[in-house]
């Protein structure tokens, strides 16, 4: 059931009076008489428990970890937010935002804070809505503060061991496995605990829960993590290149440490910019420790991904990755890809993603059957508020297409085919770092616009759309006149069509506002359950970069050691392009544009300026086309 009004208090109280009807018990074994129960109508766990006389309180646990090197373990501290019923026999699961944000950035559209108000050690400020929500239909809500932020102690690692393990900490504690204590020192047990955590976040909080899953934990069921990394190596780096320097890792720890904490841990950030080598890009042990795709045969937990396919803070990569590993290892899985950018589903599609939260927490959490699984696994936004559904992803009958790249006359566009040319041609061109990636996909059949820094390729004009649906790949044969330089590739769209804006990530904010769940006054602060509304933003362009890639040339043998190149020497130089799900109208262009090192994909582009020569007797571009090589016939190529 959705609410978009704030609960009153008859009605509340109205609701909780239902409790002991026909309903379904939160656990497997038979409930004892006199036990508050759930109750399920259309499938779906109903708001029958109190909201204002929850139970609340801070629980802290010992990790194995000594971050700060003080010598003594750090602690992680949570706070919880459970039904009353759950003191009378009721058996709950948790859902758990483990965050480094709750006191720094603060989370969610509105920048929320959690805050204990009235100093009497209890949390009184509870971002988000998963509490005001799903408490009342009877779940814990754990808003836990990863290790070295907060309430808990030591210091943040950006992704490294004590950032991964400040959640199963906290699980073990759930699941009886490690003791919880009191502000005071005193025990605390989670008796209440059904044994099933769910883990959910945005950002660098859905990070967490991919990290928590690749551990294994006992007790960590199902996992939602929104526009999360899956690999800091691909966050700072692509391909060998450094994307963002400076000892980015220390200065986000920076971050997210309370100002008063900041001198205490300096030399943690000193170890971690000795730790990222900042100077080859390589990769190394340290970031294999922030790696958690070579262990996903680890992971119990299903997985319900969310992710903006614009998105280009933490880019689709990391989702796609994440995913095929998933998908190898028949992960019970879902889907969400959106057009927008570093967004929450809450703001870019909120009622139906409150349904499908709690339609997915009802069935992994509290066993309830309500079908969910049999829907199709994978939604994806085609234009703005425009959804599809498939059976998986990439979508069925994706097949990789050789489409290749033919030269034209030199200062003019070549052809995209599926009928490769002559390979005895080449063309050179000038690695210029300051080019932008908007100046390098306008005017592509400009002659002069083609002579110096990049090369393109056009197809005719599409006879048909022409969908692709996965990670493409570039295949360049090169040499350079250099020891050192970049191979950057661009998938053009070329027509005018109403898109997704890249403006504010694709959405804006609303003044108006709609209500999810029940509200309550803790500690003299009005808890309330109401967010602003948002819309998208579009735009109508005559192109639309559909996705993009580039490589670090040191590192074409191996990303663990850089090699320099070897003037005048043939190089087959292959890499990914970002994963997209796109379809091409009817009437458009597809563009593929080669480049060396620009200024669009990192903050520090190479400065080599080198000539690229590129030969064609292996040159192409594979597509993942629906339909594979049928279809980009039909279309025209």
């Amino acid at each position: 059931m959705r609410i978009r009004t704030r609960w009153s208090r008859p009605a509340l109280a109205a609701a909780m009076a239902t409790a002991t009807a026909v309903s379904l018990s939160a656990t497997p074994a038979m409930a004892q008489p006199g036990t508050p129960q759930l109750v399920i109508e259309d499938g779906v766990t109903q708001p029958v428990f109190g909201y204002a006389d929850a139970i609340r309180e801070r629980v802290f646990v010992t990790s194995d970890v000594d971050t700060d090197g003080d010598g003594r373990l750090d602690v992680v501290a949570m706070d919880i937010i459970r039904p009353r019923a759950s003191e009378e026999g009721l058996r709950v699961p948790v859902i758990m935002d483990a965050s480094p944000y709750y006191s720094t950035l603060c989370r969610g559209n509105e920048s929320e804070c959690k805050a204990d108000v009235d100093g009497d050690g209890l949390n009184d400020r509870w971002p988000l809505f998963y509490d005001n929500y799903f408490v009342p239909r009877g779940y814990a809500v754990v808003l836990l503060d990863m290790i070295g932020t907060n309430n808990s102690t030591g210091c943040p690692v950006s992704g490294g061991l004590g950032d991964n393990i400040s959640a199963p900490t906290a699980i073990d504690w759930l699941n009886g496995r490690r003791p919880g204590f009191d502000a005071s020192g005193n025990p605390v047990v989670a008796d209440w605990h059904n044994g099933k955590t769910g883990m959910i976040g945005k950002s660098y909080d859905g990070t967490l829960a991919n990290a928590a899953a690749a551990t294994g934990v006992d007790g960590l069921t199902t996992i939602v993590p929104i526009s999360a990394i899956s690999s800091w190596y691909d966050y700072s780096r692509s391909n060998g290149l450094v994307t963002r320097g400076n000892n980015y890792s220390g200065s986000l720890s920076n971050t997210v440490t309370n100002p008063e904490r900041r001198a205490h841990c300096a030399p943690v950030r000193a170890q971690l910019g000795q730790g990222v080598d900042d100077v080859t890009g390589d990769y190394n042990d340290f970031w294999a420790e922030r790696d958690y795709v070579p262990h996903v045969d680890k992971v119990k937990a299903s997985v319900f991904v969310v992710h903006g396919i614009n998105d280009d803070n933490v880019r689709p990569d990391h989702f796609s990755k994440w995913w095929y590993a998933l998908s190898e290892r028949n992960v019970p899985r879902k889907l969400w890809l959106t057009g927008t950018g570093h967004i929450d589903p809450f703001d870019f599609r909120r009622a139906e993603w409150v349904d499908t939260l709690h339609r997915w927490f009802d069935y992994w959490l509290h066993g309830i059957d309500n079908g969910i699984m049999d829907e199709p696994m994978v939604d994806i936004e085609r234009l703005p508020d425009v959804w599809e559904t498939y059976a998986d992803w990439p979508v069925p009958g994706t097949q990789p297409t050789q489409i290749w790249l033919r030269p034209g006359p030199p200062g003019e566009a070549g052809e995209l085919s599926v009928h490769p040319g002559r390979g005895n041609q080449s063309r050179t061109f000038q690695d210029t770092p300051t080019m932008s990636q908007t100046n390098a996909i306008r005017h592509p059949s400009d002659p002069q616009a083609n002579m110096q820094n990049r090369l393109v390729f056009l197809s005719e004009p599409l006879k048909a759309p022409l969908h692709i649906s996965g990670t493409p790949i570039v295949h360049i044969k090169a040499s350079v006149n250099d020891e050192d330089t970049s191979f950057a590739g661009l998938l053009v769209d070329y027509g005018t069509r109403e898109r997704f804006s890249t403006v504010g990530d694709g959405i804006r904010t609303l003044t108006t506002e709609d209500c999810w769940g029940a509200e309550a006054d803790f500690g003299g602060y009005h808890e309330e359950a109401c967010y602003r509304q948002t819309e998208k933003t579009v735009a109508s362009n005559p192109q639309e970069l559909v996705t993009k890639g580039i490589i670090d040339g040191l590192n074409l043998e191996s990303l663990t050691e850089s090699t320099p190149l070897v003037p005048g020497k043939k190089y087959e130089v292959t890499f990914p392009l970002l994963p997209e799900d796109y379809v091409f109208e009817a009437g458009h262009q597809i563009g593929v544009i080669l480049l060396g090192s620009y200024s669009g994909y990192s903050s520090r582009a190479k400065q080599n300026r080198a000539e690229i020569t590129v030969h064609f007797d292996s040159t192409r571009i594979t597509l993942p086309v629906v339909g594979g090589r049928q279809a980009a016939v039909a279309a025209g190529l």
